[in-house]
Order: structure tokens, then sequence, then C-alpha cells
């Protein structure tokens, strides 16, 4: 038999055994199969760089096509447009991604363009009414005419009657900005007030008293401002009081006393009707006491010749009597809102209707030959003001401020003897803007604190959440916020913000749509939630009781804020909602889902497995 080559790694050695090679060889790779782990010099051979002379020549790449100016903005113009609709999907965009595509777009008479421009003019519109009040109104108004109000008139229509219902006691103020407007641009004073008649007729179809309130206030400054003429005011008069009812006298009530000194000086007539009809319902009227005595405090009122409701307040009576533009519009007639003003429309002369608005904003401003002079002041101001910003943002940084503000807060709670005297104090409190959530936050964390819990803060928070909207809605985030973290309170913490927080809705400080918050089964709740469900529910039924309570729980306004509760989805989370409300006392309120459970289908059995042919002969 012919022996076999055999080699070895290094040097052999006596005892070393000769391993025959595979001839079968990997010509790709340049190793044996066998997998073993001797030098491969076909390898190396493969890894040195060849000779210069044998290296093919390098390829060359032709650089690819630059894209037009056009197809830049055919291109970003797709991008937005998919972005927006992603956006008004539910998806998120980072608006640094928004913004750099919104630069690409310079086409004005794109759609993409001015749908952006629009975005810009609602935003602009809506930040300046938000932040006008009395001292910076003479500033605000110039900045607000730098803005398209021919176009926008709709967005302003809207943001200044939903500022105003939100905040009434700002009701002068956006009335006198509503009257400036009017002077220079009466088809949006005009649209203004046709807005505001309608709002008035469908809410007092609706029995809507808040909306009424708010309506005829507005109503009422805007006639004092002689945006509107009298008559109008008196016509809503005569409606309320045709019927009186205890609502719809407390509305005449504020009513005339807004616009009652107005009244008196223009048309002394229509006064005297009015005050006939006070006293008419006042003595023949079956109205309940506190109207009554409301009607007796507005004949004082006229007796003291209204110096406690002046119709202009001194720091708001901003025009010239002959400036104003009066418009007369009657509550019966068959007004047109303009809508559409509200949404966008594509605008084909886009650019010769902005050239317009600049022209008119020139001759309202008065924009003379000083523009330059104007120009370097306001970059010298800006400078000041880009410095004190970099302060600031030093400043806020170390969190100094925010532990101040929270003392401030704390102390202001502690020295006072009753809730009236607190929220007194914490209203002078000069809260930044953006840090207002803390004032909740401090109030709830305060009364978690307490070895018992104390009735002085449901008090406070109560007043605090009544005054305005704002603290309404941050006292709701408060307490979703609560609800979710109470797991880290001890019992004792956690019984006191159940408590604060029961108080809060047995009060209607915050609407009970925030319990939609709540899902009422095993999987979704802990033991500190149950605890926390239990006590919230049983301070409200101790304020309400538990009759008006369950009425609460039946008004179908609240229906389906309340579906986490009263869960209908599966008959496990039914039952353990039914059997934790009967377990703390309150089984009543789960009548309705006890004869739901009843009457629900009961699931189907499943069909017996078919029996097999081996099976049955077997047996």
């Amino acid at each position: 038999m012919a022996e076999v080559e055999t080699r070895h790694l290094g040097e052999p050695s006596s005892n070393q055994v000769s391993v025959p090679l595979s001839p079968r060889r990997d010509n790709d790779r340049g190793r044996p199969r066998d997998g073993g782990d001797r030098y491969r010099p076909v390898r190396d051979r493969a890894r040195r760089p060849s000779p210069a002379h044998q290296r093919s020549p390098p390829r060359q790449r032709t650089p690819p096509k630059m894209p037009t100016e056009e197809e830049k903005q055919a291109a970003a113009k797709a991008e937005y447009q998919k972005l927006l609709n992603m956006r008004s999907g539910g998806t998120y965009i980072p608006p640094a991604r928004l913004r750099a595509l919104q630069a690409q777009i310079t086409d004005k008479t794109s759609k993409e363009y001015q749908r952006m421009a629009w975005e810009a003019l609602k935003k602009s519109i809506n930040g300046l009414i938000n932040k006008v009040n009395v001292s910076n109104i003479k500033h605000i108004v110039p900045e607000l005419f730098q803005e398209n109000l021919v176009r926008g008139r709709g967005l302003f229509c809207r943001s200044i009657m939903k500022a105003q219902a939100a905040s009434l006691p700002f009701t002068p103020v956006l009335a006198a900005m509503a009257a400036i407007v009017n002077t220079k641009l009466p088809q949006v004073g005009e649209l203004l007030v046709k807005r505001l008649v309608i709002q008035f007729r469908k809410a007092f179809k609706r029995n809507d008293k808040a909306v009424c309130l708010s309506s005829t206030m507005f109503i009422a400054h805007l006639v004092n401002q002689q945006v509107v003429h009298e008559m109008l005011a008196a016509q809503m008069l005569i409606l309320l009081l045709q019927k009186p009812t205890d609502d719809s006298v407390e509305i005449a009530v504020g009513l005339t006393k807004e616009v009652g000194q107005h009244l008196e000086e223009m048309n002394p007539a229509i006064a005297n009707i009015v005050f006939d009809q006070f006293r008419n319902i006042l003595h023949e009227a079956d109205i309940d006491k506190r109207v009554q005595f409301m009607i007796e405090v507005l004949f004082q009122v006229r007796k003291d010749k209204f110096k406690d409701n002046p119709a202009i307040r001194e720091e708001l009576d901003l025009i010239e009597e002959e400036d104003q533009i009066t418009h007369r519009v009657e509550l019966s007639a068959d007004l047109d809102v303009e809508d559409g003003l509200n949404i966008f429309k594509y605008d084909p002369e886009w650019e010769e209707n902005e050239a317009a608005y600049k022209r008119l904003r020139a001759e309202i401003l008065g924009e003379g030959s000083d523009d330059e002079e104007d120009d370097d002041d306001e970059d010298e101001s800006s400078e000041e003001e880009d410095e004190e910003q970099k302060a600031m943002e030093i400043k806020d940084q170390s969190n100094t401020d925010l532990v101040n503000l929270r003392k401030t807060i704390y102390l202001s709670i502690m020295s006072s003897i009753d809730p009236e005297e607190c929220v007194h104090k914490l209203m002078k409190v000069n809260i930044p803007a953006g840090q207002e959530p803390e004032l909740p936050s401090m109030v709830v964390e305060c009364c978690s604190q307490e070895k018992t819990y104390s009735k002085f803060y449901g008090l406070m928070g109560e007043r605090f959440a009544k005054i305005n909207r704002l603290w309404c809605d941050l006292f709701t985030q408060s307490f979703e916020k609560y609800y979710e973290t109470i797991h880290r309170y001890e019992t004792n913490r956690l019984r006191n913000i159940a408590r604060f927080f029961g108080h809060m809705f047995a009060s209607d400080a915050i609407g009970w749509h925030a319990m939609s918050i709540i899902h009422l089964n095993e999987e979704e709740t802990t033991s500190a939630s149950r605890i926390f469900i239990k006590i919230l529910f049983q301070e409200i039924s101790e304020e309400l009781g538990l009759t008006k309570l369950h009425e609460r729980m039946r008004d179908e306004q609240l229906r389906e804020s309340l579906t986490g509760l009263f869960p209908r989805d599966n008959a496990r989370n039914v039952r353990f909602s039914i059997n934790y409300f009967t377990s703390i006392g309150m089984g009543a309120l789960t009548e309705e889902m006890r004869e739901y459970l009843a009457n629900m289908p009961k699931p189907a059995l499943p069909a017996p497995p078919a029996a097999d042919d081996s099976d049955s002969d077997s047996v």
C-alpha cells in the first residue's frame, strides 16, 4: 500500500503522531476541509496587496443629478402633507421636523404654504388675546394689528369669545380690545356681535345658564363701549323678563348691573321700563327668595348710581366717542355668523390680499419714514431681552425660584385662620407663568400631611376651583396625577387626599368627568387605589347623601365618563364592581348593573369532542 506523505506544524518530535492531510481542499478559502488549525499560506497570499501593475483602475462614479428648485419644493410639500396626515391620525411628529419642512416651503401660491401661514396666524391671535390685561392692552393692540385680522376675523372672534367665557372678570378688557379693533375694522366688530347674539339665542333655548351669563355680560360691555346699540340690550332684557323664572331673572339682573349706567345716560325711557318690570316681578311673580334679594340689591345699585358698576373703567376708556362705529343688530334678526371663516381655505390671490392688508396696516398704525430708527431701537431692546432671557434661564435651572414659591405658598396656608383668608393671601402670590400647577399640588400635599383630614383644605380648594376655570382644570389634573401615584402614599396620607377630592367632587368644584381615569377591575387596580376609591365615595356620600349620589351616577351626561367605575364589557368586571360597591356599603349604586348581569346572555358551552371510531371499537 502506498505510503501517504505527511506534514506537521513546526519541527516533528519523536513522540508526535503524523496525521495525513486530506487531499480535498477548499479552493475558495485555501484551507483543509478537515477543519484543522494548521498554518494557511494560501489565505495569507490572498490578503497580500497585489502589485501596482496588476491592480484594476478605479471605477468612475457619476455624481447624482441635483434636484431643481421645483423638485425640492414638490418633495417638501409632499412630505409636509404626509406628516400632517400622520399627525391627524394620532402619530407624534417631532416639532423640529415640521419646522425644517416648513422652512423649505417658500412658494406662497401653494396650498401648503398658506396652510402654514393660517396655523401661525391662529396661534398668534390666540396668544395675544390670552395675555392681554389692563396694564398691557395699549401694547398688545398694535401687535394684534400686525396680524391679518381681515383674513383672520373669524379666528379673532372665536378666540376672544372663548377667552371671555373662560374668565368672566376679564370681560371689560376684552370688550375694550374689541372696541379698538372695531374702530379700524368694523366688519370684525359686527361679526363678533352677530356671533354673540346667535350664541345667546341658542343658549336661551337650551336653558344653558352659564353660556347665557357669559354672552349677556360680553354684549353688555360691547354696548358700554358703543360697539353695538343699546336697543340690543333692551330687547334681551324684555325677552328675559317676559316669562320670569329664577334663572332668567338672575341673568337679567346681571345684565342690568353691567349695562344699567349706560342705559340711564343714553336712553332713560328704556331704563325706566326695565326697572318697572323688575318691580312688578318682585311684588307679583312667584320666584325664589334668593332672586328677590338680587332684585332688591339691583335697586340699591341704581340708587347708588352704579358707583361699583361703571359702564367703562377709567383705564379702559381708550376710544374717542367720534371714532367709534356703532352697529345696529336686532335680537330676532336673521344673522349670518360666517362659520366658514373659522377654517382654512385656499386663496389664489394670497399675495395681493396680503399686500392690501399691509397697506391698510400702515394706515392704521401710522408707519412712517423713521422705520430705521425703530429697527435700531428694536435691535437694542432685543439684545437686552436676550441677555435677560439667558440670565433668567440660568436662574431657573437652580430651582431656587421653585423652592421659594413653595415656601411662600406653605407659609400662606399655615398662617391663615380660615379658607377665605388663605385664598385671599394665595391670590396675591406672584406665581410665574408655567408654575401654576404648584399651587394645587402644595394644597394637596399640605392636606395629606395632617394627622386627620381638615375641611379647611377642601373649602380652600373649592373656592380656588370656582374662582377661575384655570384653577378648576389644574385641580382636575391634580386628581388624575394623584390617582395614578396613590400607591406611593402611606394609609393616613392616602385617606386625607381621598377625602379632599371627595369634597371637591361633592361641591362640583371639579367636573365628574375626571372619574373617567378610574377603571374598577381586578387587573387595573391595586390595594391602595381600591382604598382610595372607597374613601373617596364615602366622603361624597357623606356630603351629598346616597340618594343624590345615586342620581348623579345615573346622569346621562356622565354615563360615558363612569363606564370605568361601572363596567359592562364582560361579566367578570361587572361582578367585581358590584361586589366592590356592596362591600363598602353602596350596593344601591349597582342596581342597574345587577339587572344587566341578570339579563346578560350566558356563554355557550363548548361542543363535546366527537368520539373516534377506534375508541368505539375498543369499547
